[in-house]
């Protein structure tokens, strides 16, 4: 009864560490308790620029904090589509804005970076701004995309619409100042442009250009944390710095031109580059085969072969054809080089990789990451501001180490094996002692043998 009891309470404290790992969005604190949450993305912001370029001011703020090498973004590496993955968790095929530029074959709608505002675009997800408003509090936002939107009837009152002219220190003056004024704003997000503006036009390998405008960079995350502590907010708010995606070199000499390859009637082009979207006006099968054989450097995919792991065929948006360039390639109809930089291609590559920092009082300090899934960022912020998370393609259970109040997925997995292996020691020992007790106890049959031996057995011998 002692070893039966043993064993249960054993067993009961293995099963609290083993479902350690498991635990997902529980436990969250109501919005009441968790601080406000500061999101920032400057564009284009590849990962490895911080081995390459000197980031005193960004070093400053992940030494206290955390630091994510790489995140892997989402297909395709553009700004819409990852900006968005960002604040859903959600792969681009099931939140729907899949590209800058898109057309929709029901309604025969057309998006594009000049025609973003129609809601239906954005209505197949929910961002967590959305969910913030929903749950009684406010979020404010400035340009980051999708937040000037009325999505599924939530527009914010603390936002302004997308302008390149506005400043970095004006963009955080408002939000710093929406900040302090109510205290009901628990999340806010700012987007800026750099270094993708430069990294299109001079080229990532361009160390003159990149080397200024990181510089300037690094500059505006100094200010961020200069205004943060001068408003009260540092220290005292959590803030996240990341980016969408990274950037590539490209060249005049790596053109993919698809008019050499097929009849310019024969094809439409919604998006052209690094990822084409075609819509055929002949026979689907002619127009596939002449541009499958178009270049060794470009993959053309029908709809329903594109590879799982791009989880980018399960929308409608998506069109029959895809084209996917190797990295630093560039389709074009029949013209030259659009830009020296580009992004877009196979999230696979690390040239595509942002990073993530993060500072506040929910995150440890000094810790760093090699990599998680930019999905996985939703259901931590969700689990940060204390709202319950939409259906999504992330997991808490991946970026829970960054946080200073939270078990460590690894750490529990391990003690749990360490307890898995002392059970089954256990066992063996208690039935090996069972089993010993038993022999010990049960009648021997030869013991009529020693008998033969004894002395007053030996006249009978005789």
């Amino acid at each position: 009864m002692q070893i039966s009891g043993y064993l249960c309470a054993l067993i009961a404290c293995s099963g609290l560490t083993l479902s350690l790992p498991n635990r997902n969005q529980t436990g969250l604190k109501s919005g009441n308790e968790a601080p406000p949450l500061l999101l920032v993305s400057f564009d284009g912001f590849r990962a490895d620029y911080l081995n390459k370029y000197s980031f005193p001011n960004l070093e400053k703020f992940f030494s206290d904090g955390v630091l994510v090498r790489k995140l892997t973004n989402v297909f395709t590496t553009k700004t819409f589509p990852n900006h968005y993955s960002l604040v859903t968790g959600l792969y681009a095929e099931s939140h729907g804005i899949l590209a800058s530029i898109m057309y929709d074959p029901v309604t025969k709608k057309n998006f594009s970076l000049l025609n973003d505002h129609d809601p239906f675009w954005w209505d197949e997800a929910t961002p967590i701004w959305v969910s913030v408003e929903q749950s009684g509090y406010r979020a404010a936002a400035a340009m980051w995309p999708g937040t000037d939107v009325n999505i599924q009837n939530c527009t914010l009152k603390y936002q302004f619409k997308y302008d390149p002219n506005v400043t970095f220190q004006e963009r955080l003056g408002n939000i710093t100042q929406w900040m302090t004024k109510d205290k009901s704003v628990k999340f806010a997000a700012l987007y800026w442009e750099e270094p993708d503006r430069s990294g299109h036009v001079y080229g990532p390998d361009n160390t003159t250009e990149m080397t200024r405008v990181l510089k300037e960079v690094d500059g505006h995350i100094g200010y961020l944390m200069d205004q943060l502590n001068k408003t009260g907010l540092w220290g005292k708010i959590n803030v996240i710095i990341t980016s969408d995606h990274g950037m590539a070199q490209c060249s005049q000499e790596r053109l993919i031109k698809l008019d050499n390859c097929i009849s310019p009637s024969s094809y439409m082009v919604v998006d052209l580059t690094p990822v084409a979207a075609i819509i055929p006006l002949e026979d689907t099968s002619s127009v596939y085969k002449n541009l499958s054989s178009c270049h060794s450097n470009m993959k053309a995919y029908r709809k329903a072969d594109v590879p799982d792991r791009l989880h980018y065929k399960n929308n409608a948006r998506i069109q029959p054809i895809l084209l996917v360039a190797d990295e630093g390639w560039t389709i074009v109809k029949n013209g030259k080089l659009p830009r020296l930089g580009d992004h877009g291609y196979d999230n696979t590559l690390p040239s595509m990789h942002p990073f993530l920092a993060a500072h506040g009082p929910a995150f440890r300090k000094g810790y760093k990451m090699s990599s998680f899934n930019s999905v996985d960022l939703y259901p931590l912020m969700c689990h940060l501001v204390g709202v319950p998370p939409e259906l999504n393609n992330g997991s808490f259970a991946h970026v829970r180490c960054a946080l200073v109040n939270e078990q460590c997925g690894e750490l529990a997995l391990a003690v749990g094996l360490v307890i898995g292996v002392l059970i089954i020691l256990t066992t063996f020992t208690c039935l090996f002692k069972l089993m010993k007790n038993r022999d010990i106890s049960s009648p021997r049959p030869f013991a009529r043998l020693e008998l033969e031996d004894d002395a007053d057995d030996e006249p009978l011998l005789e």
